[in-house]
Order: structure tokens, then sequence, then C-alpha cells
């Protein structure tokens, strides 16, 4: 017994319904069936939605896969890392078994091979790779803005046979390539290639995907660069601030000694008036020595070149060391520097003596200059399971938590002022943070507006020898 046609198509329309509220709710993946025995409009309709649904699904996947890439930019993700991300996030949703970036040079003449992967065996065009952008078809491609389509390479270097990156790409195995523009605020930065090992492959696409994709590199493109020239920058600052610190340091290690033996009478007696004045300039001379080490200090970090000479040290033997050198300038204050440690069990750490007792003697510096005569500094020495934690707390001025935050970056200033006068280069904290970090430490504070502060090193533990 047959069934009515009509009950057929009636069943058939349900399902129909069914599936275009499954896409209304976002399911673009949902199986559209049809069948061809169905009456021929309820086949045409089906077939109308099938194609729909199938058409959503892919521009679904395709803005997703771009959002992606958009939230990777914006995070500031490296240009090599998006791209490696885009060559395997893509291969579903466009064709393509080489993708390539090139970028024009700061002179606009050439364009330069940036990055490519490529499904053959052997790539040649690498990174490095330049040709002439004057006269090319790539300079066509920028004053039309629009992406370049070759369905046939071969036969495109049959015409051209003087295209050098054509006869290289054709030589890697590529059959047809879509080319677009990239372009930031207006401005041409250079090309993306997509390429196929496979004739035709772009007749029938779409470019705009291609060109959404080509958008959202420009971005990170131009971020790139930016980045890269911060890191000349930053190395070419790095390499005046090295040169003048040393260039500074001689001549001014040569006036102390001129001006010691000035104040001794070596040159002849000296009258109390000008032993203070005398006493003032090498108060001064010290302090800019005192600057200049520490620029030293911030370069040899910022280049990389801190080379780390660690023993075993008992850290409470080498803290009380360092304080001792430190009591003459708290007494000058009134201030009380005392040490706290464990009295039978000494904790030991493996560090370099030379750099640990540049971290003690900054953040006891530090203590010293922002406390009040007549309070108290203290250090402590403590075990606290896989780490060694030396503290260094005052009972100062204490520091806005909004503050707290940019201590540790160079020439960080707070509105805490030192309660003698002293000065503060506003390198000393960012120093202390990069030795401890190449200790494999870390640096803490604790701050109440006050109350004080407490600064904790922890440095990891070292057994006893």
């Amino acid at each position: 017994m047959h069934q009515d046609p009509l009950h057929h198509s009636g069943r058939r329309l349900r399902d129909y319904e069914e599936a275009i509220h499954a896409i209304g709710h976002g399911d673009f993946g949902v199986e559209v069936k049809v069948h061809h025995d169905d009456d021929p409009e309820v086949v045409r309709l089906g077939l109308a939605l099938r194609d729909m649904a199938r058409s959503l699904d892919r521009t679904f996947r395709e803005t997703r896969e771009l959002s992606r890439i958009t939230a990777q930019v914006n995070a500031g993700l490296l240009l090599d890392d998006a791209l490696e991300y885009v060559y395997g996030a893509f291969r579903e949703l466009i064709p393509y078994d080489r993708i390539g970036l090139s970028l024009i040079d700061r002179t606009g003449r050439h364009v330069e091979a940036r990055w490519a992967r490529s499904e053959a065996a052997e790539m040649q065009i690498t990174r490095g790779y330049s040709a002439a952008l004057a006269g090319s078809s790539l300079e066509d491609i920028l004053r039309t803005g629009k992406p370049r389509i070759l369905n046939d390479l071969p036969e495109y270097l049959d015409q051209h046979p003087d295209s050098d990156s054509t006869r290289l790409i054709v030589a890697e195995g590529m059959r047809s390539s879509l080319t677009c523009p990239l372009v930031v605020k207006g401005r041409p930065v250079g090309f993306l290639f997509f390429s196929s090992q496979q004739a035709g492959t772009y007749a029938g696409v779409h470019a705009d995907l291609f060109m959404k994709l080509a958008s959202s590199l420009s971005v990170i493109v131009d971020k790139s660069r930016l980045y890269q020239e911060l890191v000349e920058l930053d190395g070419l600052k790095n390499r005046f601030l090295g040169m003048a610190a040393h260039d500074l340091r001689n001549p001014l290690a040569s006036i102390l000694s001129l001006l010691q033996l000035l104040r001794k009478g070596r040159f002849g007696a000296v009258a109390d008036k000008q032993a203070e004045v005398l006493d003032r300039l090498r108060e001064r001379s010290l302090t800019m020595l005192d600057l200049i080490e520490q620029l030293l200090d911030v370069n040899v970090i910022e280049t990389g070149h801190l080379n780390l000479d660690t023993v075993q040290l008992d850290a409470v033997t080498h803290l009380r060391r360092e304080l001792d050198d430190l009591q003459p300038m708290a007494a000058d204050k009134g201030i009380e520097l005392v040490l706290e440690a464990p009295g039978n069990s000494h904790p030991f750490v493996h560090a370099d003596p030379h750099r640990l007792g540049q971290v003690v003697t900054n953040l006891v510096t530090n203590a010293i200059k922002f406390s009040c005569p007549g309070t108290q500094v203290t250090c402590r020495v403590q075990a606290q399971g896989a780490e060694t934690c030396i503290s260094v707390e005052d009972q100062g001025q204490g520091i806005p938590a909004a503050e707290v935050e940019t201590l540790f970056t160079e020439f960080a200033r707070t509105s805490v002022r030192p309660t003698g006068g002293e000065r503060s280069t506003g390198l000393g904290l960012a120093i202390v943070r990069r030795i401890v970090e190449a200790h494999g430490g870390r640096v803490e504070v604790d701050s109440e507006v006050g109350r004080g502060s407490i600064f904790r090193v922890r440095l990891p533990a070292a057994p006893l020898a």
C-alpha cells in the first residue's frame, strides 16, 4: 500500500521547518535531507534550504576564525605566530598548499620575503628573497587595491619569462595563486600570497575571505614593525647609556681622587670654609658616581649580560655583614637597624655575594631614606619551605596602593619623599627586581600609608653542603 505523496511532502515540510528553526538558533551544521521523489516544489525548497545551511555554516566558521585572528592580533601575538596559526586553521576554509608573506622595504623600492610555509619538498622562495617593485605585476595590485588570481602559473611564466619569482614558485610545484595586498591606514605594506599545487584552484573562489584575512594580518604586520623599531631604539638607548656611563665614570673617579688629596692638604693648607666646600663637592660627586654605577647595572641587565658568580651563602652571616656597613648611615639619621634571625639553623642560598649585597643595600638604604628619626628598620631571614625569605621592614610613611605597581620600573617615582632630603635615582628597586629574578627568585611588597612597608626577597633555598 503506497502512502499519499502529500503525506510525504507534509512530513518533509515539517522536517524543513525544524531545520529552519535550528538554523535560526545558530545550528548551521543541521542536516537537511532531500528526497528527489518528493513533490518538485518540495525538492527545490529542500535543495535551497540545504545550500543556505551550508553557506551559513561556512560563513560562520570563516567569521569565527577571523575573529580568533583579530583577538590574537589585539592581544599582541607576534607576526610569525599569527601566520603559523593561519596556516593551520584556515586549511578547511580556503584552498592552499603554500602561504607566503612579503613586505615592502623602507625605501618603497623592493619587496622582501618575510615568512612562508609550503607543502612542497623544498621551498624556493624563503625569508630574505628580494625583488624590485617598480615595473612588476605587484605594482599593479597596489594601484588597484584588488587581489590578483593566476590559475595557470606555468602559462603565466611562458608569457612573462623574466618573472624570477614566478619561475621559482613554479619550480616549487605551485600551479595557481591568489595574491592580496596588505594595506594599513591606506598605506601599502606588503602582500599575502596563497598558492596551490593544482591549476585552476582559484577560478571560482570569492576573494572576499582572502581580503578579510589579509586585512586582519595587515594590523599585526604594522604592530610587528613598530615593535621591531622599539626593540632597535631600546638597544640604541642601552648602548648609549653604557657608553655614556663608562665615559663619565673614569673622569669622575679622577675628580674624587683629586678632591680627597685637596681635602688632606696635599697641595697646601685648607681653610675651614674651603674644607666645607670640598666636602660638599665630594658628596655630590659620590651621588653622581652612584647614579653612574646604577646606570651601568641597568645597562648590563637590559642587554642580557648579567653574569652571576653564585656560591652557597649563609644568608644570616651575609646579611649581618651588609648591615654592619649600613649602620653608620642609619645612626646618622637616628634610626635603629635591627637583624632578626633564627638562633640555631641558618638558611642557605645559592647566590652571587656581590649582587645579593646590592639587593640588601638598596632595600635597607631605601628604608632608611624614607623613615623618620627615632624609628626602626628590621631585617629578617627565615626559612620557608623551599625558599629563603629576606625581608626589610620599616616604620616609615608607607606607599599609596595605586603606586605600588610602579615601584620596580626604571626611574619610578612615587608621591612619597625621603625624610632627610636624600636623593633618589628611581633605579634601585628596578635593579633589585632584575637581580632577584636572575637568581630564580621574586620580590614582594606590603605597604600601608602611615604604617610603613615590608619588602620581601624570596630566593630558592640551598641545602647545607
